[in-house]
């Protein structure tokens, strides 16, 4: 007998798991180890027959084979069958839940716990993934249990799963009219009572801003449906926070309410004898609170916004007050206006045109400004909507200070957000100015607010996609802690002490960008090592001359002196690197003030200014690498992602910030295609069509072909070129850019052609073999490129190569490469000229390699991409082994010999490499050590190479004989070597 066991406080949760578990193993029984929430009650009343239910007593444990658990991890909600757990004769123990904060004391051989809105959703799952079909009956109880537990998909804790299990439940039929009449049903009379009572006799009190609710009702008996009883006097009383207790005598264990017990752990279930009972349901639309953790030491339990607890032989006004005093610990203190407000705030005389005005808000996106006097004293408050209306009558001369907003209501810092939110209702306000005194600090507008009231807040809880994905996702509040286990203690420890001097000044300080987004998608299995990291102060309203990024690397570098600083005023950056760090090992930390950017023309440097960090993050290219985290108080560890940064995460998206991104600086085009690459995301439809429309509009050929300057398209296009060639996958890259038109950014002409492409991969693949090669084997070529970081200019060369010569090394001093880049593309054509005549005319081996010597590695190597076959084979045999021929002897040998030293010496060691290559003194070139496996091959080609050659020079048979006949040596003077 394969059994299916529900909790003592069956729901529809539990029920809908069972009854899925029996249509994924055909065979197994269900059995309801206790009572029934009313509702469940009622509805077995009318389908039990539907379901494969088995009584408890009716089950001879001798014969039970296995057990499943459903939506509970713990013996003791399992009464009496908790006993079959301990059979010796079972063949396993599966256990599925959905609680992840529930303490596990049942020892299973199968465990499924995940974090999703409803156990059901689980099973559902499975089903799906097996194409299992189950019929309406099981999938009408299946999708009761997700909409019940998840308050129909509203919850904080239901999750996208969910959603997708809820509609394949009803791809299987489940009946909507069944459904309606179980998931909301009305009070019943005896809870109507007890609303009423409990109007009369609730509790209020205001806790930093939250409103904190709680009554204790004196009943005859236990009162089943308490739940729904707190959910309508939440509604009713506009509380933030409720705690319901009903105190009551005897209680049948059979009438318990599930949605109240749900995780609770109840003690003698079979006895009714006691006398004094709290029934304690809690409630919280705060995501702050934690419930089940609040209940926990009293038996208690259940989700962090909903809880219950039944508690015997107590004092309920003494368990109360307890209660009471750690949840106003758990409400937070609410945001206020220095917290939310941006900085600094932009601000115009009164005498400021309406035309002024408006350029000033189409430059900076902002939609008002504030207007001060000389003495910088608030005096009013300009709106978009007021220059808008101002603009169309003709007014545009006007100053602003006759359709600006006078006498504006204003906020000081410690303005709570719901107080904020009261004044834009009752005004209809869009923006407060914040007031420290009489000095503007800062703005809040509308918003500000809204973002904060719905922002997802949910995104990094622990059902989103990405924790799915990497479980080590933590909640906002956890970020931190997250940061400390994960980070290499080191890297944390100086983060903490950023931290701590940043605080000590008044300012905030954030990790953002790509360290964010690289800790987020990274294995949690290993410590994260991060090599760069980027670090923003946003402390402007406390800061006299906007230079806070500057100060704190300063102060920072006082604790780390073996750090190296660069300071770069212009845009109030600084750095501090550490090079092979016995700790640190190699780090750069660019520490940098809130700023704001303002490009003048497509494709220049930005004018920089300094902001607040939303300003910060709100100019950066990609969604993905606009994410901060707070590393400082109050709201340490808070993930702040006001563009949907995480959300891209999840799907794997590249998504631009702005629609003319693109525009103003093309380096984002070849970002895009980096982190897509790298990553393995996929550029959005949205921003690829942004790519593409900026590239159709021409702007880049505007630009290259203006008098103008252009930093997007020289050293920063350089610089992403550089990181994109000398990457593995560079190919990759190089394609999508190609497919998306973006070469064109490089040069108008420039585009990625079968020839070329296949010259590429020619030049990587040379370059691969000869990197293998030791520096020390070349003959006079020093410049082998021996690195990715070498490679990358060679590769770039390849491409500016298939340009017209002046255009190639034209485009080359754009992007300021090199000067032997440079000269190099400059004279390709004429070099490869040359070497084709030189090698025409060449008869011996050794005429070939001296022929070759006059030109560097990345010459020969580029020429050969681009030559015919039999000249690619003859360069090929000089690059992978004619070139690594050495002289019989050397110097010192000469100098043994008796030779004098002196320019005789290069002339003799050349006749002696020429007499060696020609075969004059000896056999072929042996062949390399380090590719033995490949000489087969190299010889067939070195084979093709000498049918050409007539080598009718005189042969010497040793190298003695050589020297004497062409050298010889004073008599007397000769030495054995």
């Amino acid at each position: 007998m394969d059994l299916v066991l529900c909790h003592t406080t069956a729901d529809f949760d539990t029920l809908g798991a069972a009854v899925g578990i029996a249509c994924l193993k055909p065979g197994h029984r269900i059995v309801l180890t206790g009572g029934c929430h009313p509702a469940v009650r009622e509805f077995l009343a009318l389908h039990r027959d539907e379901y494969p239910l088995i009584e408890r007593r009716s089950v001879n444990p001798k014969r039970i084979r296995s057990l499943t658990v459903v939506d509970t991890q713990q013996r003791d909600r399992l009464g009496k069958a908790a006993e079959w757990l301990d059979l010796p004769h079972l063949d396993g123990v599966d256990v599925y839940d959905h609680h992840l904060e529930t303490a596990r004391d049942i020892d299973a051989t199968y465990l499924q716990v995940e974090s999703v809105g409803a156990t059901a959703t689980l099973i559902a799952e499975k089903l799906r993934s097996q194409q299992v079909e189950i019929g309406p009956a099981a999938a009408t109880v299946m999708a009761l249990g997700i909409h019940v537990d998840t308050g129909s998909l509203t919850f904080d804790h239901a999750t996208p799963r969910d959603a997708i299990a809820l509609a394949w439940t009803m791809e299987q039929g489940a009946s909507l009219s069944l459904m309606a009449d179980y998931i909301e049903p009305g009070l019943s009379p005896s809870l109507q009572e007890l609303l009423a009572i409990a109007l009369d006799c609730l509790h209020s009190e205001t806790v930093r801003g939250a409103t904190l609710s709680w009554v204790v009702l004196e009943t005859e008996g236990y009162v089943p449906g308490l739940s729904s009883l707190a959910a309508r006097l939440m509604e009713l009383t506009e509380s933030d926070v409720l705690l319901l207790g009903a105190r009551y005598g005897e209680v049948d264990p059979k009438a318990v309410d599930p949605e109240e017990m749900a995780e609770n752990k109840i003690e003698g279930e079979e006895t009714c004898d006691l006398t004094d009972r709290l029934t304690i349901v809690a409630r919280s639309q705060l995501e702050e609170t934690n419930l089940g953790q609040l209940l926990h030491p009293w038996g208690g339990g259940g989700h962090p916004r909903a809880a219950a607890a039944m508690l015997r032989r107590v004092n309920p006004d003494n368990v109360l007050a307890q209660l009471i005093e750690q949840l106003k610990q758990q409400i937070p203190a609410p945001l206020n206006a220095r917290e939310l407000m941006s900085s600094p705030v932009r601000t115009i005389r009164p005498d400021t045109s309406i035309e002024q005005a408006q350029r000033i808000l189409l430059r900076y996106g902002h939609s008002g400004l504030s207007v001060v006097n000389a003495a910088d004293e608030l005096v009013g408050v300009i709106s978009r909507r007021d220059l808008d209306i101002a603009l169309h009558h003709g007014f545009g001369h006007a100053p602003v200070k006759g359709y600006m907003t006078a006498n504006p209501k204003t906020i000081v810092p410690e303005t709570t957000l719901p107080e904020i939110e009261l004044l834009m209702v009752t005004y209809d306000i869009g923006r407060l100015p914040v007031l420290e005194g009489d000095r503007l600090v800062g703005i809040v507008t509308r918003t500000d607010v809204l973002r904060q009231l719905h922002r997802d807040r949910s995104s990094l809880s622990p059902s989103s996609p990405l924790r799915d994905r990497r479980p080590h996702c933590p909640w906002p509040a956890s970020l931190l802690a997250d940061l400390r286990s994960r980070l290499v203690p080191p890297l944390w420890q100086l983060l903490e002490t950023a931290a701590q001097l940043a605080e000590a000044r008044g300012w905030q300080l954030y990790i953002v960008g790509g360290a964010v987004r690289d800790f987020l998608v990274a294995d949690a299995s290993n410590p994260v090592a991060l090599d760069d990291v980027d670090l923003v102060v946003d402390g402007f309203h406390r800061a006299a001359d906007g230079e806070a990024g500057v100060a704190l690397a300063k102060a920072l570098q006082a604790s780390y002196p073996a750090a190296r600083l660069q300071v770069h005023g212009q845009f109030q950056t600084a750095a501090l690197l550490w090079h092979r760090d016995p700790e640190l090992d190699s780090l750069w930390i660019d520490i940098a003030t809130a700023r704001t950017e303002f490009y003048p023309y497509p494709a220049a440097n930005p004018e920089v200014e300094a902001s607040s960090i939303r300003q910060d993050l709100y100019r950066r290219d990609f969604t993905i690498n606009a994410l901060a985290i707070r590393l400082t108080g109050p709201q340490k560890g808070e993930l702040l992602d006001y563009f949907g940064g995480l959300l891209d995460l999840q799907q794997r998206h590249i998504r631009v910030l702005h629609v003319n991104s693109f525009i103003e600086d093309p380096t984002r085009i070849y970002r895009a295609v980096r982190f897509a690459v790298r990553l393995g995301f996929q550029i959005e439809a949205q921003t690829e069509e942004s790519i593409r429309h900026a590239i159709a509009s021409g702007v880049y050929l505007r630009v290259q072909s203006g008098t103008a300057r252009a930093p997007a398209l020289e050293t920063r296009l350089k610089s992403e070129l550089k990181y994109i060639l000398q990457a593995p996958y560079w190919r990759s890259a190089l394609s999508l850019l190609a497919d998306l038109g973006a070469l064109r950014c490089i040069h108008p002409q420039l585009a990625l052609n079968r020839d070329l492409w296949r010259q590429l991969r020619l030049v990587d693949y040379c370059l691969h073999y000869v990197a293998q090669l030791s520096v020390t084997d070349w003959q006079g070529h020093p410049d082998l490129p021996t690195s990715a970081t070498d490679r990358w200019h060679l590769l770039l060369e390849v491409l500016l190569a298939s340009l017209p010569t002046e255009e190639s090394s034209r485009v080359a001093r754009i992007l300021q490469l090199p000067s032997d880049s440079i000269e190099r593309l400059r004279m390709l054509q004429e070099n490869q000229t040359q070497l084709e005549k030189g090698l025409s005319q060449s008869r011996r081996l050794s005429e070939i390699v001296a022929c070759c010597r006059q030109y560097d590695v990345g010459t020969l190597i580029s020429i050969a991409a681009r030559s015919p076959r039999s000249l690619k084979r003859l360069l090929w045999c000089y690059l992978t082994d004619w070139s690594q021929v050495k002289p019989p002897l050397n110097g010192r040998d000469l100098k043994a010999m008796g030779y004098k030293p002196g320019p005789q010496f290069r002339q003799i060691l050349d006749d002696l490499l020429a007499a060696k290559l020609d075969g004059a003194i000896a056999a072929l070139i042996p062949p390399s050590a380090a590719h033995n496996e490949e000489r087969s091959s190299q010889r067939k080609l070195e084979e093709k190479a000498f049918q050409s050659i007539d080598a009718n020079g005189r042969t010497y048979g040793t190298v003695e004989e050589f020297l004497k006949r062409n050298y010889p040596l004073p008599e007397g003077e000769e030495s054995t070597p």
